[in-house]
């Protein structure tokens, strides 16, 4: 198989040439395309690969890329991970939300949506290309925010696309994994989980980064009750202790993480308001020391990568976890990745018609009943040859279904506003989220971005 990895220079890439040198099964990815704007980051992760398969035999042909349509022209599959405006740009997003008192985080409320604004014309220009220059190509983004792009990008490529995340598949597993330790699940459940051809069934229904985890299937019993009536297990589990067992409880179901910014708002924005660095100006910092010592050290790089991904891994959702409290994350989870061999086990299901079990970013159909047929929604899918076909899975909870309308409503609302380049349709869209108070602040924030971003000089 050959590959196109957009945003070759990307700091995470590593991660998937890591899981593309442990794949020795046949039909494998023979040959890496990596797509960047910046020659001298592909330069870079050029070196840290190279070092990376040092040795090693039937390793994937590196090729080097700047332009689009000459790197997806012959590939088998196309794998987005685009950070449009940089990580510059996720700190100017929380610098303006902090200006106006919103949440900044880069996928969520006022973040969520600038990115969206200023990354999707990128995205449909893609879409676009890849529907010119290789229409049998099939898209696997992992761009943020995914939901919004993998349902702007359909538009174009139809079911060729589909959106990835790690963050349902990290769920599931610190659940099993708390069942597991206890003697309530099998030995071994959890490794597996959600990458292929796991047993386990999951029942989980929501948007990207905006889901319930309502049961954990093994052998043909749902383990969900005997987690919930164990709080001890539940705060085994990072979301048990970011969310507190009681509320977890109270909603009947596991939230993802990222449900966190609505359910403890106030808290997020004070931790964040309190923090010597956001997030992004943290990740901007960390990454240009990078990128600068490892240019300067090639010899260097892989060792300098692995130490600021560590480094990464253990700050993921720092103010999350401070609003709670104050928690360190456990061991496993700063391994990071997760998406890599998601996306893996996509290209294998595909070209190999080897069904896999995946929870995924696709079209609705009538599993949502309150949603449009082509709105995407994540849940988890069996994959084949033929693409991704959604499993029917209990409904939304009700205490969700009005959070789920809402933000499902504000995402197509940005869409229309980059497809019309109406700054009335981008307002709309950020009066509307349930993170964002009101019109005044909305058209505030706006102003702010589009002095702070000259990507978004196409809205009128």
């Amino acid at each position: 198989m050959k590959l196109a990895l957009l945003g070759g220079g990307g700091f995470r890439v590593p991660l998937v040439f890591r899981t593309l040198l442990a794949d020795t099964s046949p039909g494998r990815v023979t040959e890496l395309r990596l797509v960047d704007t910046d020659p001298a980051r592909l330069r870079t992760m050029s070196s840290i690969l190279e070092t990376m398969s040092a040795g090693r035999a039937d390793v994937p042909r590196i090729l080097l890329f700047t332009d689009l349509r000459e790197a997806v022209r012959g590939v088998d599959f196309v794998f987005s991970a685009l950070r449009v405006g940089g990580t510059r740009g996720r700190a100017l997003d929380e610098q303006i939300a902090q200006q106006v008192g919103l949440l900044g985080q880069e996928t969520t409320g006022f973040g969520g949506i600038s990115y969206a604004l200023r990354g999707l014309p990128t995205a449909l220009d893609i879409a676009r290309t890849i529907a010119e220059v290789n229409p049998e190509a099939w898209l696997i983004n992992f761009t943020n925010p995914a939901g919004i792009v993998t349902e702007a990008s359909r538009a174009i490529l139809g079911d060729r696309v589909i959106g990835i995340c790690d963050s349902p598949i990290g769920l599931a597993r610190r659940a099993l994994g708390a069942l597991e330790s206890a003697g309530l699940a099998p030995a071994g459940t959890t490794a597996a989980t959600g990458l292929g051809d796991s047993p386990v069934r999951l029942d989980y229904i929501g948007l990207n980064h905006l889901g319930w985890l309502q049961g954990l299937e093994v052998d043909g019993t749902d383990l969900m009750p005997a987690l919930l009536a164990r709080p001890d297990l539940l705060e085994r589990t990072e979301e048990g202790r970011l969310f507190g067992a009681d509320w977890v409880r109270t909603l009947g179901c596991l939230p993802n993480e990222y449900l966190h910014y609505y359910y403890f708002a106030r808290e997020t924005v004070a931790a964040d308001a309190d923090a010597d660095l956001t997030r992004g100006r943290f990740l901007l910092g960390q990454q240009d020391a990078f990128f600068t010592e490892a240019a300067g050290s090639p010899e260097r790089a892989a060792e300098l990568w692995e130490a600021t991904r560590r480094r990464r891994e253990e700050t993921y959702m720092a103010t999350n976890r401070e609003a709670a409290g104050g928690m360190e994350r456990d061991e496993a989870d700063l391994e990071s990745g997760g998406y890599d061999k998601v996306a893996l086990a996509i290209m294998h299901a595909i070209a190999h018609d080897r069904p896999a079990q995946l929870i995924l970013n696709v079209a609705n159909g009538s599993q949502v009943d309150f949603l449009p047929p082509d709105a995407v929604i994540e849940v988890p899918c069996t994959v084949d040859a033929n693409g991704a076909t959604a499993h029917q899975v209990s409904p939304v909870p009700v205490h969700g279904r009005g959070l789920v309308h809402t933000v499902k409503t504000v995402e197509r609302t940005v869409i229309a506003a980059v497809q019309e380049r109406s700054r009335d349709l981008a307002v709309e869209a950020l009066a509307l989220h349930p993170l964002i108070d009101g019109v005044g602040v909305a058209r505030k924030a706006l102003a702010l971005a589009e002095d702070a971003f000259p990507e978004l000089a196409y809205l009128r």
